[in-house]
């Protein structure tokens, strides 16, 4: 079977589709040795392809993976700083797949990983609002939510309502479907809740369930068409 070979290289993980057609434009693709200038090039699983010298592997299916980011990684390939990355934790064999947004330095859970630079992309789109729900322990004496929850402006940036649940003892449950950076911290301090911890339970249908810190499990093809349904 053939495939664009725009969305080949966006499945091995290397760019989005819309990258990969950059790339194709500039003249660093090749297949069978063969500069090509064209992302409606048809190629097959025999087909050599190179971007920048580099052999990528033909993947024909999206593959989406669950992993449980630990405090203090941050989500990028290096950092730097020098700090820490989920790179430096995952083993060797996940180290090509593409993360799906961010989660900053301090919050720990769930984190979707794919093969696919243009799904990854699709599922990041604010327009699609897909569900993230996060479990904070938040401070704060004079906390009020009401603001949060219809829509707020801070430091002139909108952010959309958020889904929240006052759990008691300092803990909230808080779901956002926007995925603006760092947003629960910042909305959540300008009602007088400053978030001390933050971890991510779900995204979309995904569920990180009992999952350790520091693991990444495949996700099944029921889970991946379950989450295409919601875009």
């Amino acid at each position: 079977m053939t495939t664009r070979i725009a969305k080949v290289i966006a499945h091995s993980g290397l760019a989005s589709r819309r990258d990969a057609e950059k790339l194709i434009s500039t003249g660093v693709v090749s297949v069978n040795g063969v500069v090509i200038d064209s992302p409606a090039t048809l190629v097959d699983d025999t087909d050599v392809i190179m971007v920048n010298g580099k052999q990528i592997q033909n993947q024909s299916e999206t593959e989406l993976y669950m992993f449980n980011k630990p405090l203090n990684t941050m989500t990028t390939v290096r950092d730097p700083n020098g700090r820490k990355t989920i790179y430096d934790v995952l083993p060797d064999e996940y180290k090509n797949l593409r993360y799906v947004g961010r989660l900053d330095y301090k919050t720990t859970g769930l984190l979707l990983m794919t093969n696919d630079g243009d799904f990854a992309r699709q599922l990041t789109l604010p327009t699609n609002k897909i569900p993230r729900t996060y479990l904070a322990r938040v401070g704060g004496t004079k906390q009020n939510f009401d603001s949060a929850r219809r829509g707020i402006t801070v430091d002139g940036i909108k952010y959309r309502p958020m889904e929240i649940v006052e759990l008691g003892n300092g803990k909230i449950r808080v779901t956002v479907t926007e995925g603006k950076k760092n947003e629960i911290r910042i909305v959540l301090r300008a009602c007088g809740a400053p978030v001390q911890k933050l971890h991510r339970e779900s995204f979309g249908n995904i569920k990180l369930g009992n999952l350790a810190q520091g693991k990444i499990i495949k996700l099944s093809q029921k889970d991946i068409d379950e989450l295409v349904k919601t875009l």
